[in-house]
C-alpha cells in the first residue's frame, strides 16, 4: 500500500469529492479513483476521511472493502467511530464493527453512552458479544483492558492436522497468526505453539506434545505496563492474558504495547515537567483543562520555593558583607537543580523498566555519590574559571568551586533517594518532577553556598 504525501493530499481530496458529488454517482467517471483510495495505508486514509464532510464519509465508506474500511476506522477517535457506524446502514455498520479488532471495539463501547453502546452490542453475535462484555469488565490500564479475543486457539487433544484445518477456517478473523494457544477442556491455557512449529510437526502428533508448556502470560488484572514489559522482554509478537484460574481471556499484540509505551512515556514526561498528564491530545484538551492540570503543581512549587526567601533572609548579613556572593546565586542553584533533574530522570526510567528496585537503594546512592563527586569537581572547576572571568578574585572563586562541589553531590543524593523511596511507598516516582527537585535543591543549595562562604571567608 502507498502513503499519501502532503503535496498530494489536497489533489486527492478534490478527486474524491468530485466523484462522490458527480451527477451520475461515484462510479460515473470510472473506478480508477477508488483503486487509488484503496491503495493508501489505512492510517493515511483515516486522516483523509477526517477532512471529508460527514455525508461524503457516509457515501465513500460503503464503496470500500469492509476489512480495509474497518482498519481505517480503528485510527479514529471512539466518538468519530460511533458517529460513522451509527449513521451508516445497519448492515454496513455491523459488518464494519465485526471487522474491527475486539480491543478497539471495547474502547469504543466504553467511550460512548451506555445506550449507544447497547445498540452497537446488539449488532454482534451472541457468543462474540459475551466475550466483549467480559473484556469491558476489566479496569482501565490493566492487561485485561488491552486484550483482544481475535486469536487462534486449539484443544490440546487435537492432532496437528486438525489444528491446521482449524487455522484455515478461522485465520481471517485472527489479529495475529504467529501463535496458536493450546487450551484444555475448561479453557485453561496449557501451552503455546508457533505456526512454524506446527508446520514442521508430524501431522498425526497431538498438539499437547508439540506445544511449549512453559507459558509466559500476563494476568488480566496486572498493570498494562507489566504486560508491556513482558512482551518487550521476551520479544513476543503477542502475549496471552489469563484470569486467576488460568483461563485464556485474550491476547495483547505488539501494536497495543507500542500504544501503552507511548502513553506511559507521555504521562511520565508531563509529570516530570510538573504537570498532571493530559487524557486527550494537546489540541483536543480545552484551555481550562490545561490550566487545571498545571496550576496545582505551580502553586505547590510556589509555596515550596518560598523557603528560599527565608534562607536569603537568614544569610542577609553574610550577603551584605560581600555583595559579590550574589553574582553566583543563580549559577549555583541552577546547577544543583539541573543535576537533581538529571538523576531523577535516569532513575525514573530505570525503575520503569525494572533495572533497579528499592533493594538497590544503597548501591544507587553509592553510584550517584561517586558520579556526583566527579560532576561536582568538573562544575567546581568551571565555577572557579567563571569567578576569575567575572573578576571577583581567586578567594571567592574557591568558595564558588567548593560550593558547586557540595551542591552537586547533595543534588545527586536527593535525586537518587526520593524516587526509590516514593516507589517503595507506592507513589509514582515520576511525580518527583524536575521542577520539584529544582525547588528542593534551591534552598538547600543556598544554605550550602552561604555556609561555605562564612567558613572560608570568615564572614558572619
Amino acid at each position: 500500500m502507498a502513503c499519501v504525501e502532503a503535496t498530494d493530499r489536497e489533489e486527492l481530496l478534490e478527486t474524491i469529492r468530485g466523484h462522490l458529488n458527480a451527477p451520475g454517482g461515484p462510479a460515473a467517471g470510472g473506478t480508477a479513483w477508488l483503486e487509488r483510495v484503496r491503495s493508501l495505508q489505512p492510517y493515511d486514509f483515516a486522516e483523509l476521511l477526517r477532512e471529508l464532510h460527514p455525508y461524503e464519509q457516509l457515501a465513500l465508506i460503503p464503496l470500500l472493502p469492509r476489512d480495509y474500511a474497518a482498519a481505517a476506522l480503528e485510527y479514529l477517535e471512539p466518538v468519530e467511530q460511533y458517529q460513522l457506524l451509527h449513521q451508516l446502514s445497519p448492515d454496513v455498520g455491523s459488518e464494519l464493527l465485526l471487522e474491527m479488532s475486539s480491543d478497539v471495539v471495547v474502547d469504543l463501547l466504553l467511550a460512548v453512552h451506555p445506550n449507544q453502546a447497547a445498540k452497537l452490542l446488539g449488532w454482534l453475535p451472541s457468543e462474540y458479544r459475551e466475550q466483549i462484555d467480559r473484556l469491558m469488565t476489566f479496569p482501565p490500564n490493566t492487561a485485561g483492558s488491552l486484550a483482544a479475543v481475535d486469536y487462534v486457539a486449539a484443544r490440546e487433544n487435537w492432532t496437528v492436522d486438525q489444528t491446521l484445518r482449524h487455522i484455515r477456517k478461522v485465520a481471517r478473523e485472527a489479529e495475529t497468526l504467529s501463535y496458536v494457544y493450546v487450551l484444555d477442556a475448561r479453557g485453561r491455557l496449557t501451552g503455546v505453539v508457533s505456526l512454524r512449529e506446527i508446520f514442521l510437526a508430524d501431522p498425526n502428533a497431538r498438539l499437547a506434545d508439540v506445544a511449549n508448556r512453559d507459558v509466559i502470560a500476563a494476568y488480566a488484572l496486572d498493570d498494562q505496563e507489566e504486560a508491556a514489559r513482558l512482551l518487550s522482554k521476551y520479544d513476543f509478537v503477542a502475549l496471552p492474558v489469563v484470569d486467576d484460574e488460568d483461563r485464556l481471556v485474550g491476547i495483547i499484540t505488539v501494536d497495543d504495547v507500542v500504544d501503552v509505551i507511548r502513553d506511559e512515556a507521555s504521562e511520565d514526561i508531563q509529570k516530570l515537567g510538573g504537570s498532571q498528564p493530559l487524557t486527550e491530545s494537546y489540541f483536543r484538551t480545552p484551555v481550562q483543562d490545561l490550566f487545571r492540570k498545571r496550576v496545582g503543581w505551580l502553586l505547590v512549587l510556589f509555596v515550596a520555593e518560598a523557603y528560599t526567601t527565608t534562607v536569603l533572609k537568614h544569610f542577609e548579613t553574610t550577603l551584605s558583607a560581600d555583595v559579590a556572593l550574589a553574582f553566583f546565586v543563580p549559577l549555583l542553584v541552577g546547577t544543583g537543580g539541573n543535576t537533581g533533574s538529571q538523576t531523577v530522570a535516569t532513575l525514573v526510567r530505570a525503575l520503569a523498566v525494572h533495572e533497579v528496585t528499592f533493594r538497590d537503594l544503597f548501591r544507587v546512592i553509592l553510584r550517584e555519590a561517586a558520579t556526583g563527586i566527579l560532576l561536582g569537581l568538573a562544575m567546581g572547576a568551571a565555577g572557579f574559571v567563571r569567578a576569575l572571568i567575572v573578576g571577583v578574585g581567586p578567594h571567592l572563586g574557591v568558595v564558588v568551586a567548593t560550593s558547586a562541589l557540595f551542591i552537586v553531590i547533595w543534588a545527586s543524593l536527593v535525586g537518587a533517594f526520593l524516587p526509590l523511596v516514593l516507589h517503595r511507598l507506592g507513589v509514582d516516582p515520576a511525580v518527583v518532577s524536575g521542577p520539584l527537585i529544582a525547588t528542593l535543591v534551591d534552598g538547600t543549595g543556598l544554605f550550602i553556598y552561604f555556609t561555605v562562604a562564612r567558613m572560608m571567608l570568615g564572614l558572619h
